[in-house]
């Protein structure tokens, strides 16, 4: 998928149907209500994936007898970049750099989470 420039955000709605479409790669809207882990009205679910289509975000493809499909257009890592970007601008002036920081300094970072960040590191020191 191509990268592009344009900052993509995700509501906790629209990311917990992306998470079905990207791991499905091709869903109609039935196939995401049955994955959810939580009740979410068939209307809901419609209403969630127009809203990413007109973002952009899904395709709406081929029609399965009443349903249409939807596939990705863009990528879960250009939603992660899109959103860590976004977390940094609005809560450490735009600098990534406190964002990490701050991160490894929170309880919410076991020790193995620490260790991989460092041998991420040494990786990225090596090229």
């Amino acid at each position: 998928m191509p990268r592009s420039k344009k900052r993509v955000e995700l509501t906790k709605c629209e990311a917990e149907v992306m998470d079905v479409v990207w791991d499905k790669g091709s869903v109609t809207v039935n196939d995401v209500v049955d994955t959810i882990d939580r009740e979410l009205a068939y209307t809901t679910v419609l209403t969630t994936i127009k809203i990413l289509e007109d973002k952009k975000i899904v395709r709406r493809g081929k029609k399965i007898g009443r349903a249409f499909t939807y596939t990705p257009k863009v990528s879960r890592e250009q939603v992660q970049e899109g959103m860590v970007k976004s977390l940094a601008d609005q809560l450490f002036g735009g600098s990534i750099r406190s964002l990490v920081l701050n991160l490894l300094e929170s309880d919410a970072v076991s020790p193995d989470d620490i260790e991989a960040v460092k041998k991420a590191a040494a990786k990225l020191g090596d090229s």
